[in-house]
């Protein structure tokens, strides 16, 4: 799959998950957030990191705090644009993680993040919040030997231990810090 057709299928589950949303304020897995600050995360982060490299991403969308909605959907959709257009081979070099081609730079931190992120959203609005079991394997596959400078980055909380013999994406889950048995409170 390319960065473009990856891109395109996680922001097309997480848009389903935002259009399942009733309530914005429901808290969220991660602590100290709503549902509403997840999809602020991915909106506000991708245009930061991207001018470090360089990259200037606009979309034409209304802030998070005014249409969660809207803003996922303009964003993405700029998003979208930049992987299928004709910058998403250049070179693209950023202080913290180097060099990269710029559609590899954006599949590699911002796509994985979607992916992450649509089991918080769905979790705490209580939708179907089941992740591709493969894509959760190669993640974690991925991110297990690197654990110690995921953590030191300050990007993820404490490892909550998961047996096993647990599905691969409670356990990728649990890695990442989040406690698979989380529910948003009655």
């Amino acid at each position: 799959m390319t960065p473009a057709e990856r891109h395109a299928w996680l922001a097309g589950t997480f848009t389903e998950r935002v259009d399942g949303v009733s309530d914005w304020e429901v808290p969220a897995p991660v602590p100290g957030w709503t549902a509403r600050d997840v999809v602020a995360h991915l909106v506000d982060w991708l245009p930061g990191f991207l001018s470090g490299g360089g990259i200037t991403l606009t979309s034409d969308g209304p802030p998070v705090s005014d249409d969660p909605a809207a803003a996922w959907r303009a964003h993405a959709a700029a998003v979208q644009g930049l992987l299928e257009g004709p910058d998403a081979d250049r070179p693209f070099d950023h202080p913290m993680v180097g060099g990269h081609r710029l559609a590899a730079a954006i599949d590699q931190f911002y796509s994985t993040d979607v992916f992450l992120h649509t089991w918080d959203l769905a979790r705490a609005s209580g939708q179907d919040d089941t992740l591709d079991p493969t894509l959760a394997g190669e993640l974690l596959a991925g991110m297990q030997p690197i654990d110690a400078m995921l953590r030191s980055s300050g990007q993820y909380g404490p490892q909550v231990p998961v047996p096993a013999d647990e599905p691969v994406t409670d356990r990728l889950m649990g890695f990442i810090g989040r406690d698979p048995a989380w529910r948003p409170p009655a």
